[in-house]
Order: C-alpha cells, then sequence, then structure tokens
C-alpha cells in the first residue's frame, strides 16, 4: 500500500513538473526533432529546419512528429480559430503541449512494468516506485527526443513477447501481427531501434518454435510478422515521400499513364525511404566525428552510470558474475558430456533480462557517437533486473539521492535560462506597446544551445525580428557582430538584444559596446562554459549561474 501511495505520488510530479514547466534544456535534438519541425509546417511560424528534415537530405521519418508535435499544435491552432481560446498560440502551449502528450505516453512504461513484472517474478508496485522515482523517467520521457517514442516501442515490445497463463505457465505468443508494426515502426523513428528490437525478437522466435509442433503453425507466424511489416513499411514510406517531395495526387495520376518501365523508375527516384539515407549518413565515420567522436567504451563507463547510477554498476556486476557462472557451466558440461546450453529463462528471470540490458548496449557502443540519451529506453529492463531478489533495496538511499540530483540538474539546472529567455523575449516583442508601434528586434544568442525560434512565436510573413545564433564564437566575432548591430543607423527604432551566460559576460564588456538594461535569468548552468569554483563562494556567485539578456543601448553609440 506504501508503495502505491508512492508512485501514484511520483506520478503526479511527473506530470505537474510538466506543466511547471520544466527550464531545463537537455539537447537541441528535443526541439529540432519535431516541435520545431511542426511548428513551421502547422502554425507556420518562423523556424529553422534542420539538415534531417530538409528535402535534400531527408533523413527523419516526418510521421511522428505529425503524430506528436503535430496533433498538438493542430489543436491548439483549432482551438484558436474557433475563438475558444484567442490566445492559445503562445510560447508556453508551445512549449509545453507536446511535451504533456509525451508525458502522457511515458505511462506506457508503467504499464509495462506493471504487465511485465509478474512475468519477471518482481513485485510490481516497488518495480513501478523504482522507475518513477527514477530522474531519466522524469526528465528524459518528458521530452520530445525520438529517443523517447523508441523507449516507448521498445517496452511495448517487450511486453508483447512476454506473457503467462493465469497458472503460471508460458503462453502461446500470438501478437505476431502486433510485433511487425511495432518493429517496423521502431525502426523508422530510429534505425538503431533494432538493436533494442534484437532480444525480444530472438526470445519470441524461440518461444514460437518452443511452443509449435507443426512448422506450419510456425511459418504462419512469421509471415503474418512479415506480412505486417511489409505493410508499416509503405505506410511510412509513402508519407515521407509526399512531404518531402513534390509528388501528389496529378503526379500519381501522370505516372499511372505510364508504362510499367517508367512506373518503375519515376517510382524509385522519388521515392524517400528515411532510414536508409539515416544509415549511409552515420555510418560514415567523418560525419559521425561532425557530431563528436567518443570512446568505445564511453557507454558502459561513464553515459550508463550517468543515467542509473547505481542500477547499472549493480548490472554490470551480475553480468560479470552470470559469465563466470556460464563459463564454469560449459567447462563442466564439456567434461561431463552432459547439460544443455543456449537461451532459457532462469528462475529469476535475470540472466535474461541482462541480455535484454546489455546486447543493445554492446550494439550502441559499436558506434564513436555515443550520448547518455541513447541508453533511456534500457531503463525497463534495468528496473525490473533490479527489483528482482531485491537488489536495490539497500541502495535506496543513495539511489534517492542520485535521482533527486539528477532531476535537479537535468531538469533545472542545464542551460536553464534559455527557455525562461524566450518565454520573456516572445510577451516582450508581443506586447501591446510593440504592437501599436512595430519595432525591429535582432536577439543575438552566444554561447548558449541552438534557440528553439518557434518559442518565440514569429509568423513566417513578419521581418521585423531576427535571430542570430552565434554559438560558441570566439571573442573577436562576437564583438565584431554585436559592433555590427549597434552601429546599423540606417534602422531607427532598432532594438538589440544579446543573450549570454553570465560565465562568459566579461567577454561582451571588451566589445566596446554600452548597455541600459540588463536582465539576469536565474539559474542558468552552461556545462560548454562553466561557472568557476572560486566564483561560486563569492557575492557574485548568481551571475556565474545566470543567464543575461542585454539590450544595447544605440543611443549611446550614437554618440
Amino acid at each position: 500500500m506504501r508503495a502505491r501511495g508512492l508512485w501514484a505520488l511520483l506520478a503526479a510530479l511527473r506530470a505537474g513538473w510538466c506543466l511547471l514547466p520544466q527550464a531545463g534544456y537537455l539537447h537541441p535534438d528535443e526541439f529540432f526533432q519535431s516541435p520545431e519541425v511542426m511548428a513551421g509546417d502547422i502554425l507556420n511560424l518562423q523556424v529553422y529546419y534542420p539538415w534531417e528534415f530538409l528535402s535534400s537530405s531527408p533523413c527523419r521519418t516526418i510521421v511522428f512528429p505529425l503524430m506528436t508535435s503535430g496533433v498538438t499544435y493542430w489543436v491548439i491552432k483549432s482551438l484558436q480559430q474557433l475563438d475558444i481560446c484567442s490566445s492559445c498560440i503562445n510560447s508556453y502551449t508551445l512549449l509545453v503541449s507536446p511535451r504533456l502528450l509525451f508525458t502522457v505516453f511515458s505511462f506506457i512504461l508503467d504499464y509495462s512494468v506493471y504487465r511485465l513484472a509478474p512475468f519477471w517474478k518482481v513485485d510490481p508496485w516497488k518495480a513501478l516506485v523504482l522507475l518513477a522515482g527514477s530522474y531519466v523517467t522524469l526528465v528524459f520521457y518528458t521530452r520530445t527526443f525520438t529517443n523517447t517514442l523508441e523507449g516507448l516501442l521498445f517496452a511495448l515490445l517487450m511486453v508483447l513477447v512476454s506473457s503467462r497463463k493465469s497458472d503460471g505457465s508460458l503462453a502461446e505468443p500470438t501478437s505476431s501481427p502486433l510485433i511487425g508494426i511495432i518493429t517496423t515502426a521502431g525502426f523508422f523513428n530510429r534505425p538503431t531501434f533494432l538493436a533494442f528490437a534484437l532480444m525480444p525478437l530472438l526470445y519470441w522466435a524461440g518461444l514460437i518454435v518452443d511452443s509449435q509442433k507443426s512448422i506450419k503453425t510456425v511459418i504462419n507466424h512469421f509471415l503474418k510478422l512479415v506480412l505486417c511489416a511489409c505493410f508499416t513499411a509503405i505506410v511510412f514510406v509513402t508519407a515521407d515521400t509526399f512531404y518531402f517531395t513534390s509528388m501528389g495526387l496529378d503526379n500519381l495520376y501522370s505516372i499511372k499513364k505510364s508504362s510499367l518501365f517508367d512506373v518503375i523508375s519515376q517510382l524509385n527516384e522519388k521515392m524517400i525511404v528515411t532510414p536508409f539515407n539515416f544509415l549511409s549518413y552515420n555510418l560514415n565515420p567523418h560525419n559521425l566525428a561532425l557530431h563528436g567522436s567518443h570512446p568505445r567504451v564511453t557507454h558502459f563507463t561513464v553515459n550508463g552510470i550517468m543515467l542509473f547510477g547505481v542500477l547499472h554498476i549493480l548490472a554490470i556486476g551480475a553480468g560479470i558474475k552470470t559469465l563466470k557462472e556460464y563459463i564454469h557451466q560449459l567447462i563442466r558440461v564439456r567434461s561431463f558430456c552432459h547439460g544443455s546450453s543456449g537461451l532459457s529463462v532462469h528462475s529469476e528471470g535475470s540472466p535474461t533480462l541482462l541480455l535484454f540490458y546489455f546486447v543493445p548496449l554492446a550494439f550502441l557502443s559499436l558506434f564513436s557517437h555515443q550520448e547518455p540519451r541513447f541508453l533511456i529506453p534500457l531503463i525497463l529492463p534495468l528496473v525490473l533486473f533490479s527489483t528482482s531478489q531485491n537488489r536495490a533495496v539497500k541502495w535506496r538511499h543513495i539511489i534517492t539521492i542520485f535521482n533527486v540530483l539528477g532531476a535537479l540538474l537535468f531538469g533545472y539546472l542545464h542551460q536553464g535560462g534559455l527557455i525562461p529567455c524566450l518565454c520573456h523575449l516572445e510577451q516582450l516583442m508581443h506586447s501591446p506597446e510593440s504592437s501599436n508601434h512595430p519595432r525591429h528586434y535582432t536577439l543575438l544568442f552566444a554561447h548558449t544551445y541552438m534557440p528553439p525560434r518557434s518559442l518565440l512565436n514569429i509568423k513566417k510573413r513578419d521581418t521585423h525580428i531576427e535571430v542570430i545564433d552565434m554559438a560558441g564564437s570566439e571573442e573577436e566575432t562576437l564583438c565584431q557582430t554585436v559592433e555590427q548591430r549597434a552601429n546599423n543607423f540606417t534602422c531607427n527604432d532598432c532594438h538589440v538584444f544579446v543573450i549570454i551566460p553570465g560565465t562568459v559576460r566579461a567577454t561582451i564588456t571588451k566589445c566596446g559596446v554600452s548597455f541600459k538594461n540588463e536582465t539576469l535569468i536565474f539559474p542558468h548552468l552552461s556545462m560548454e562554459d562553466p561557472p568557476q569554483i572560486p566564483f561560486l563562494f563569492s557575492g557574485n556567485w548568481r551571475s556565474q549561474l545566470g543567464l543575461y539578456i542585454l539590450q544595447v543601448d544605440r543611443d549611446q553609440q550614437c554618440l
């Protein structure tokens, strides 16, 4: 009963923190792989389209962005058009509505744990508390990442391949069509999904073969899976082809009149298969190096601990122990020519759960570009494993502290000033005063993550707002750009704002430009420009953990 109450409290925290909203900014992909694109397409806002969504280099399917951010933006657009909500489209709804949908979807994880716990002989409510209390669930699974969807599809796949009868015996698998649909959808969402799907599919195939005496029935199961997978792939390819090319109904009609060879040639030329483009790009080491190269052991030694803490270490320890036991068993089998080997469910299910965790981890480690978020789907098998035999109980205090610190760091502090800054600027630029007397705004961002322009709520037809992303520019380049904008005398009613972390605030003072207004947004932690430890213990510590909005004093410049 206590565990149920604690899970309910953590579930309420997950939903409530989403609505507050969370200020932390984890990675640009949480905006630029879904909400930013849909805000441009559906709400007609000024946005930055990432290269993956350009027709010249389509590497991401449009289906999932349409089904998630696209649906939420269509709803708020419809509400505003119907005058049900006169100002539905603003920075808050643009930020929160897609996140809220993902937060609702995140409870698929909870459902999966509840369904899977009896199968793996685990207390369901203890597992649910461990899951809901993880900062990975609280923060990552409430954000609009493709990795989040990957984790949810992985969870559903595990539910479909794991089923028992009421008497506790293994049930005959009957979900071949759904398994085919989910596997293909996961592949189009992120081709790396195959790494996560490998073990569930092998496990399912083993159950199929073991439970069927007729080869005809076995073939029937696999045929259903393949047919549903092919149908799903056709749906995704069709949607992506229509989105990324100019192919429409008129084109289809003209193709219909052509000969068979012409039809095949034109379809082959126009067809867009985004996962193949994704793989073609990412299998090139040079392309991966552009996004950052890491040692192959980064997932094992750094990212796993960063996400899961003690649970990852416990899994490694158990994995090494299980591997030793398996090797000793093989030696005994070889010596006595007796025994059996192969994939089988242990009485506690631990070795199989470890395979569900470490096999995807090993495959993802083959790539040189390794980010922590790539591992978030692994929280499900890890939670089930850690709850079995009460492995996590004696570490509960350390686990609690770890998750509280992780939630504060990534959900609140990390680049935590940028989203409130964009919301502040959106209100400033859409204030009644600005609306009555149109002004030109130049927003210059430096040493921050890429700002999602959609949160500024600027229509594409509006040309009086300019956003410049200087990223991590050197001092000389930054000063040159600021001075150029400040000395633009051709614009009489121009307002230039420089947005910069407090840790590099001193840099901007060397540019010879004066400022008349300063707004400090707290907190903001930039790991690319971290605060100096001595300053954190001085009276100026807030500036080191803040983001500045500096308005250039153009009147002073004219003098």
